[in-house]
């Protein structure tokens, strides 16, 4: 199922629903490309609405998404809010006919995600998570070296996550306070972008491990978490992550961290600047020179290079990566990190049924429980 091509008439028309922190990425990307007018800003804060569009040079602000609608006549809805806003803006969509792009985490759990899924399908509207992780130049790179063949055989892949931003009692507030008193942070918050990346490197997950962690003590939920990735392709993954600890970089939020994907031919090497390092079997390490994007954008530019891909794939009548109902296997996979946590026990994807409390409305069990 795809949409129906986007207007001909240029530009295209993007309508953005939500000002939080992260909407001003989501500007940058659209504002990057070429044939594309954001032609309204929407929030219930008219004066935060006001001031991100004045920003961005954006000509109409509304507090109302059916006015903007109405008005605006967008040809695509990007929404950025949090998970308890999605719901009530997806039932004013769905009968609208435009593709929407939905940041994550998408609904308030498992069960809402399929609810979304499930009633865009009815609809036959194009459900498109912005997930930007996978997008990021450097990860695209490993991609395209994976595909040409140059790792030979995959043996696996591992990323240190050291953003560094999470130290004593005000860590997050600056930037992103909420942190704080999430119920559910680095897995729900930050990993899952990973699970998404290991499963566009590496294909489906089999089965997860996981031991998550507390250090801070001024915020609720975990903020380190050592977990194992078993993949079908017999391929293994290591996400080891830690937010109170650094890496080497002038950025901590370009990479951040480091991660290393190993083949029967050698082994690939992402540091904190994203440059990447190659090391054939028994030999030297060497720079790999490619296109790691803007250092001043989010990512390298990842969300304009999924804004792109969105558009292009409509137009083209292409699948989409990311869409709504891809992306259930990676809150399935994120869910079963927290049982496996939470059990002490290996979580084979095949068998699991997530409870389904929700990433938002339930606990962490700390310390977990390692019963037989």
């Amino acid at each position: 199922m795809t949409s129906k091509p986007l207007t001909t008439a240029k530009p295209r028309r993007i309508a953005l629903v939500g000002t939080g922190y992260f909407s001003q990425f989501h500007l940058e990307g659209w504002l990057g490309i070429a044939d594309v007018e954001v032609v309204g800003v929407c929030d219930l804060d008219m004066d935060k609405a006001n001031a991100l569009a004045q920003r961005f040079g954006i000509a109409k602000t509304y507090t109302s998404l059916a006015q903007m609608l109405e008005l605006a006549k967008p040809d695509l809805v990007d929404i950025v809010t949090p998970p308890s806003a999605q719901a009530d803006l997806l039932e004013q969509l769905y009968s609208r006919g435009l593709p929407v792009i939905c940041q994550k985490p998408l609904g308030v759990g498992y069960a809402q995600a399929c609810e979304f899924v499930q009633k865009a399908e009815q609809h036959g509207i194009d459900l498109i998570v912005h997930e930007n992780f996978r997008f990021m130049p450097w990860f695209r790179e490993m991609r395209r070296l994976i595909e040409a063949g140059h790792f030979g055989d995959v043996y696996g892949v591992s990323f240190r996550l050291r953003p560094g931003d999470g130290q004593g009692p005000n860590a997050y507030l600056e930037r992103q306070p909420y942190f704080q008193t999430m119920p559910r942070l680095l897995v729900a918050e930050t990993a899952v972008h990973f699970i998404d990346t290991f499963r566009y490197l590496m294909g489906e997950v089999e089965a997860v491990s996981a031991r998550l962690r507390r250090l801070n003590p001024a915020i609720l939920a975990e903020d380190a978490a050592l977990i194992t990735f078993e993949f079908e392709s017999n391929s293994t993954g290591l996400f080891d992550g830690n937010r109170l600890s650094s890496h080497q970089t002038r950025n901590p939020r370009r990479t951040f961290g480091e991660m290393w994907l190993e083949g029967s031919r050698g082994v690939m090497r992402l540091d904190g600047e994203a440059r990447l390092w190659w090391a054939p079997h028994q030999g030297a390490e060497i720079q790999h020179i490619y296109d790691h994007g803007s250092d001043a954008c989010f990512g390298g530019g990842a969300c304009g290079n999924l804004q792109k891909h969105v558009i292009e794939a409509i137009d083209a009548q292409r699948p989409f990566e990311n869409r709504a109902k891809d992306y259930l296997r990676n809150i399935l996979i994120q869910e079963a990190i927290y049982a496996s946590h939470n059990t002490g026990r290996r979580i084979n994807l095949s068998e699991f049924v997530p409870s389904d409390a929700g990433g938002y409305t339930s606990t962490v069990s700390f310390p977990c429980s390692f019963n037989s």
